[in-house]
Order: structure tokens, then C-alpha cells, then sequence
């Protein structure tokens, strides 16, 4: 059976935020999430919006009918 349940890990333990469904010896597997001081950080070497502003176009017959697929309309 395999089984998902979060927790905090502070001071060398775990803290579950709902009780394991078990009630016998089981084997874990832990998985260590990114936190959010790492996010905040790792923000800041992302791409900001706008840097390719006036790079990229579209032509204004973008929408329009394209003549090779006349037969299937």
C-alpha cells in the first residue's frame, strides 16, 4: 500500500499534519520538499516579463483562411 500524508520537519523531526493510516512497523519513505526560503531565492534568478517586448510580432493576417486548405471548408 502506498500512502501520501504531509508533514513539517523541524528540529530533526517529523510532525504529521494527519495520522498515518497504519498501526504496524512500516517502512517510510521521506521526500523533502523545497522550502520556502528556497522559493524566495530561487525567485530571483527567474525571467522578468516584458525583457522581449518589441521582439515578437504577429502579422496581421494571422487569423485569416489559409488558401491550402480551401478543399477542406
Amino acid at each position: 500500500m502506498l500512502t501520501t500524508i504531509t508533514g513539517t520537519y523541524e528540529n530533526g523531526q517529523i510532525i504529521w499534519h494527519e495520522t498515518p493510516p497504519v498501526k504496524e512497523r512500516t517502512e517510510v519513505i521521506v521526500t523533502f520538499l523545497e522550502s520556502k526560503e528556497d522559493k524566495i531565492s530561487s525567485d530571483k534568478h527567474k525571467r522578468r516579463g516584458g525583457t522581449m517586448k518589441g521582439e515578437v510580432w504577429i502579422s496581421d493576417d494571422f487569423n485569416a483562411p489559409l488558401d491550402d486548405l480551401n478543399d477542406y471548408m
